[in-house]
């Protein structure tokens, strides 16, 4: 997912997507630490994202 992608969209759209990938990161490290996680890559994969999609939100929040 990139930046340029995420400006394009409504501060709802952000919050709510923040939400999900806050889900999914939860998940992927309960998987991870039960041993059941085989792609390990996708939990920073995951945390990168969310930091993403945060960042596009405090520069909207910067913005108006």
């Amino acid at each position: 997912m990139k930046a340029s992608e995420l400006r394009q969209k409504s501060r709802d759209e952000l919050s709510t997507l923040l939400i999900e990938l806050a889900r999914e990161r939860f998940t992927l490290q309960m998987q991870k630490g039960t041993g059941q996680l085989s792609k390990t890559a996708q939990v920073k994969k995951v945390r990168r994202d969310a930091a993403r999609v945060q960042t596009v939100l405090n520069e909207m929040v910067g913005v108006v």
